[in-house]
């Protein structure tokens, strides 16, 4: 008696691959409704979001310098005479310097304000504290610009007796923008603080420490993921802040980078110096991307854990 085997055994003729193809379109299918679609998405948001990038590289490295000859690809060759341009015709070293100041020192402020005030939101009980939090939330509501006549007019007597710290000055600004360094970022500090077990603080204050001690080496630590968020945010905000700054700096020497930068394409020069434009807006990311990428450890954990309560 012949005992059958392999194909023969199962039913199936050895020469049967169209029947083959059949499961693996199945296959095919099933996979791209599952997960592939997802790919095809992700492939697309990729794409969109590297156009305007691959947009500005070219723009910033073609020879002619201007909007109407710009495409996706330098058709007239590369050249880093933009960059060059830039320096030679514009402060921008100065407007760099100027932002860094600025941005970095009303960040750190901003942070270090805020957390003081979120530590004491959330660790201590005082009369109109709910009406304190509640007026942080309403004030945010109303953005500065509203306060620009008030501002100016006190700004222009200011200058007239300090003016060190009136218009054109950075630390004028400075101070200017700390005058909203409490809001949203109290109550993002302060669901981070709420978070932390109070027995913490308890256990130091038994120990004899103050509050500034418990707030210093205690709390401080623990909240390093929200206090990296928060700055990062307070930086981004700063730097590439407009209309205050605008209204504030007239001077060439005294501008930002946002107000600087601004200037090259008023008028009839918007199609002239977009090449520069584009080099400068390059040179403006280096100091963000930086910053991210020093406190990138810390954004997720930081930006999950301090919702947690409020």
């Amino acid at each position: 008696m012949t005992t059958l085997t392999g194909a023969a055994a199962t039913g199936r003729a050895t020469d049967e691959p169209a029947g083959a193809r059949p499961g693996r379109a199945r296959r095919r299918n099933r996979w791209f409704a599952q997960v592939g679609w997802r790919h095809l998405v992700g492939v697309l948001a990729v794409v969109f979001s590297l156009f305007p990038i691959v947009f500005v590289f070219s723009a910033a490295l073609n020879p002619l310098g201007t909007l109407s000859s710009t495409g996706l690809v330098p058709a007239d060759g590369v050249s880093f005479g933009n960059f060059g341009e830039l320096f030679e015709r514009t402060p921008f070293g100065r407007w760099f310097l100027n932002s860094l100041l600025i941005a970095g020192a009303a960040s750190f402020v901003s942070v270090f304000l805020s957390s003081l005030a979120a530590y004491a939101f959330s660790r201590m009980r005082f009369a109109g504290r709910r009406v304190g939090l509640l007026s942080l939330l309403l004030i945010q509501m109303f953005p500065q610009f509203l306060a620009i006549v008030a501002i100016f007019l006190i700004f222009g007597t200011i200058t007239g007796l300090w003016p060190e710290i009136g218009f054109n000055t950075p630390w004028g600004l400075l101070l200017l923008y700390l005058g909203g360094a409490l809001g949203v970022n109290t109550w993002l500090m302060k669901g981070f603080f709420d978070t932390l077990p109070r027995e913490l603080d308890e256990s130091a204050t038994m120990d004899g420490a103050s509050h500034a001690q418990v707030f210093f080496r205690i709390m401080l630590p623990l909240v390093a993921p929200i206090l990296a968020v928060t700055g990062l945010l307070a930086f981004i905000n700063t730097i590439n802040e407009f209309l205050m700054a605008n209204v504030f700096l007239t001077n060439s020497d005294s501008k930002t980078l946002a107000v600087g930068m601004y200037g090259m394409l008023q008028g009839n020069e918007r199609n002239n110096n977009f090449g520069i434009f584009a080099a400068a807006t390059l040179l403006t990311a280096i100091p963000t991307v930086l910053v991210f990428q020093f406190l990138q450890r810390y954004i997720v954990s930081g930006l999950t854990s301090g919702a947690v309560k409020g």
